[in-house]
């Protein structure tokens, strides 16, 4: 196993498009690495580097201590999982999981004829090795048909078994469960994060989904333009975002932005004042234009469960515009004298479409950012 080292790698396509930007990033031993960022954001673009299948500008990758710049993909030890599975459709699973194998271990029907005895012994190795990869993804009792016979949960399976049996230095993964449907998802993002606990391989893993970012990620790097923006723990970028397009990005429903003027340790927004929160540098700079974040788990009706005290600094009223009952939690699009507010509350909640309440911001929660270049203020 190895880690995978950018160090300012760019990629231009062209004479101008530059898909990615001076992106410097450390992916660790044994980690499993999320990039995510929007369709365009130079993702697919950095995995195919490491797999070899573009090459860079400018920079140096590296695969453990080894430069590979210059290295080509089939000997870069790593094993990459397509979006559309990419099976041969004439092979059956086993011979779709064995075809890397026989390739690498057999070298060719003249070498096997020259080498009986151990084409014979490798045979033997390939085949157990299937066999175990197939009963570790429950694919076992699949092995003699075909992928047009597989459900599309069981096609995702049969490739990564494929990339498993390699037991290669790296996984790459390019969006590997778009193709399913909702509940198959979850079950396979389930499955993925035990095979990197169980197999301890570095992974990296590119999706547009920020909640199999947060979810799969040991650490996540958001892209945007094809510039790295944050690099952290799940937790930390969605706590602690580095900037307006990070905090944006990551949550869902996503961050409510309400842009206003500092004001004696208020921001003016418009239609209400919101209190800076304690010990933010901002508090004294009357007059700055600055954007302020509220994610809108953090806004609560304050009739229903209010687990903030109700202050002029943290409170606004609004009419409910659109209600979303989701069972476990409600979503309400709320109008305040002309801002557009999401919140996510509690289900018990008594408001209704059409109607008004006053509802609570915990202030220690929400985030600041500088109005002209979108980073943030702590």
């Amino acid at each position: 196993m190895a880690g995978v080292r950018f160090q300012n790698v760019s990629k231009v396509f062209g004479k101008d498009v530059k898909a990615v930007d001076d992106l410097s990033l450390d992916i660790r031993d044994s980690e499993f690495m999320v990039l995510v960022g929007p369709s365009g954001c130079g993702k697919t673009t950095a995995l195919r580097m490491i797999a070899g299948l573009e090459e860079a500008t400018s920079g140096d990758l590296f695969i453990g201590e080894n430069r590979v710049n210059d290295v080509p993909p089939k000997d870069r030890d790593i094993a990459m999982v397509f979006q559309n599975y990419a099976l041969y459709p004439h092979m059956t699973v086993y011979e779709n999981i064995a075809f890397g194998l026989k390739l690498r271990e057999l070298k060719g029907f003249f070498w096997q004829v020259s080498h009986m005895g151990e084409a014979t012994q490798k045979k033997k190795e390939i085949d157990s090795r299937v066999q175990e990869v197939a009963k570790m993804l429950a694919i076992d009792q699949l092995l003699h048909r075909r992928p047009k016979e597989l459900s599309g949960g069981q096609r995702q399976r049969v490739a990564l078994g494929r990339a498993i049996a390699r037991k290669p230095r790296v996984f790459l993964m390019d969006e590997p469960l778009s193709n399913l449907d909702a509940k198959l998802r979850i079950q396979t993002r389930a499955e993925l994060i035990r095979l990197h606990r169980d197999l301890g391989i570095t992974t990296v893993y590119v999706t547009h989904d920020q909640v199999e970012a947060m979810t799969m990620g040991q650490r996540i790097a958001v892209m945007s333009n094809g510039v790295l923006q944050q690099c952290d723990e799940p937790e930390n970028v969605y706590n602690k975002p580095a900037n307006k397009f990070v905090a944006g990005f990551i949550g869902a429903p996503p961050m409510n932005f309400l842009d206003g003027t500092v004001t004696n340790g208020h921001v003016d927004v418009g239609a209400f004042k919101i209190g800076l929160p304690a010990g933010n540098p901002l508090k004294g700079q009357v007059g700055k234009k600055v954007t302020v974040g509220i994610r809108p788990e953090d806004i609560y009706d304050s009739t229903t469960n209010c687990p903030v005290p109700l202050t002029a600094e943290n409170s606004f009223d609004a009419q409910v515009d659109v209600l979303e009952k989701l069972g476990a939690e409600d979503t309400a699009y709320l109008v305040a004298d002309g801002l557009h507010i999401t919140a996510t509350l509690d289900p018990s909640a008594r408001i209704e479409a059409g109607k008004g309440s006053t509802f609570a911001v915990d202030l220690d929660k929400i985030h600041v950012f500088e109005f002209e270049t979108g980073m943030a203020v702590r």
